[in-house]
């Protein structure tokens, strides 16, 4: 049986940053526990990644093509369920890169790359979930006026951008621990869905009831 080719150690560096950052927080992991837990040199994770800077903004180059990506989708949503599958799809996201969320406000003070790139993550998740609501719209499954489209907007998105800090403040030895996950991402999925209640027209009302019900049912 061939032998996998070893992945490149750029790339593990990455993937067990990530890890670290999600589990304890990126102030509280420094460079010298990466390179602790990789098994390799200091000087080697320096020769990749010369500053704990360069690891952060790679990371959010990678959560950032994840997150437009998907973004870049949100024409293509019709009705209820389409929304629920794009909303649970985007708290995925964030979830994988939750070190961004829960340590926002500190990463944007430090560093100035994610300062101006998150704000333009921000103005395009704020775009998509307009586009989703007018294609939604378009599709007879909403029935909302432009008055209210904008606030409607911006409320999905800091329910979207702050929802796992809302859950590490409620239980911050526990909320975003990978057990949980599944839970934290329903939650902020329902409440997020939930704006739309008051706009759903016909149908779309029943099959809200329905995924709150199940929403409840798996809690």
């Amino acid at each position: 049986m061939p032998r996998k080719a070893p992945r490149r150690t750029a790339e593990r560096i990455l993937e067990v940053t990530l890890e670290l950052f999600n589990r304890f927080g990126e102030p509280n992991v420094s460079t010298t526990l990466i390179s602790s837990e990789l098994g390799i040199s200091p000087g080697n994770l320096y020769y990749h990644y010369p500053a704990k800077d360069e690891l952060i903004n790679s990371l959010f180059e990678k959560y950032e093509k994840s997150l437009v990506d998907l973004l870049n989708a949100s024409d293509g949503v019709r009705n209820v369920e389409d929304a629920w599958f794009f909303l649970h799809s985007l708290f995925e996201i964030i979830w994988d890169y939750r070190f961004l969320y829960r340590d926002l406000n500190d990463l944007l003070s430090k560093n100035r790359l994610l300062e101006t790139r998150f704000q333009a993550v921000l103005r395009h998740k704020t775009r998509a979930i307009r586009t989703m609501l007018a294609a939604m719209s378009r599709a007879g499954t909403v029935d909302i006026g432009a008055s209210e489209l904008e606030p409607t907007a911006n409320g999905m998105v800091v329910l979207l951008t702050y929802w796992l800090s809302f859950e590490y403040v409620r239980d911050p030895r526990h909320a975003l621990e990978p057990a949980n996950a599944q839970q934290a991402l329903m939650r902020g999925a329902h409440h997020v869905l939930n704006l739309l209640a008051p706009y759903l027209v016909g149908e779309q009302r029943a099959h809200m009831l329905k995924l709150a019900g199940a929403y409840r049912a798996e809690g």
